[in-house]
């Protein structure tokens, strides 16, 4: 018996996925931000292919819109539309490494936390409230004053930032599932720790910790074009989204889609990922709701 249900599990974990997109895609909210989220990403990805040279004095620098360069050059002489194109991969890259080594980290420690208890938990608590009380700026210019500037470094600094808010709303969210009957069965079963942590009360934590991913990522991919943009992050020549609206800032009147390009990629990609990981929160919690009034 055990065997076929096994078996069977498979198709429907799947369509199980495939609904929940469908009604993801069925919301105003989710319909915008994936299809805003998938247009970046390609925009991302392919747009280096499409873009000119990155190279220094391709042009006239500090100039306007022409036939040549459609967005004008920065103030060496580089074509605007080419860096942006060939610009967001940090921007997006970084924070949701960051931010998802953030979730493993802190989501575990928040589950064990929540699960077992008693001094693990106070342990467990305490650190994550120590690092919450430091402004972030100051890890991230202790870190990187350290250890110096690189990409590694940023991921890690972002990551150690966003741990702690993560792994406590998975904490609070966990602790409301732990006094469930269907996790007090597992544990009468006699089911391992493990087991019953990422069985029965990993599943039923997704939806809020989908929300709260969504809106750290969204802080992230600001608080890495702030970090370039203050020269802690990205360093130059490399295009970044961050660092041109700081190269450009003082063009902006000459050349203003030096600074407005970038910065209205940095907005989209962020609110696309925000949206999205809204719309799926709302339909999980409109499915469990669903599920509890059938029960």
């Amino acid at each position: 018996m055990s065997t076929v249900n096994e078996a069977g599990s498979a198709p429907a974990v799947r369509q199980k996925r495939q609904s929940l997109w469908v009604a993801v895609l069925h919301t105003g909210e989710g319909m915008i931000g994936v299809t805003l989220g998938i247009g970046m990403v390609l925009l991302i990805i392919l747009g280096r292919f499409f873009g000119p040279s990155t190279d220094y004095n391709v042009g006239l620098p500090g100039s306007g819109s022409s036939a040549e360069h459609w967005f004008g050059t920065d103030t060496l002489g580089r074509d605007i539309l080419s860096r942006f194109l060939h610009g967001g991969d940090t921007v997006l890259l970084i924070p949701l490494i960051a931010v998802t080594l953030a979730l493993i980290i802190g989501g575990t420690l928040g589950l064990f936390g929540a699960y077992w208890g008693g001094w693990p938990d106070v342990v467990i608590s305490k650190v994550f409230d120590v690092i919450l009380t430091l402004p972030p700026l100051l890890i991230v210019l202790v870190i990187i004053g350290g250890l110096g500037a690189s990409n590694t470094v940023l991921i890690i600094t972002v990551a150690l930032v966003y741990a702690p808010g993560l792994g406590r709303v998975v904490r609070g969210t966990a602790q409301s599932v732990m006094v469930n009957p269907y996790v007090l069965s597992a544990q009468a079963r006699g089911e391992s720790d493990l087991a019953i942590i990422f069985r029965e009360v990993l599943p039923n934590v997704s939806g809020p910790v989908l929300a709260e991913f969504g809106l750290r990522l969204t802080y992230a991919i600001l608080f890495v074009a702030t970090l370039s943009f203050l020269g802690l992050g990205v360093q130059p020549p490399a295009p970044d989204w961050g660092l041109m609206v700081a190269e450009n800032r003082g063009l902006i009147t000459v050349a203003p889609w030096g600074t407005m390009l970038p910065a209205l990629g940095i907005t989209l990609l962020a609110v696309a990922f925000n949206l999205t990981a809204d719309a799926i929160s709302r339909v999980l919690a409109g499915d469990e709701l669903s599920r509890l009034a059938v029960i």
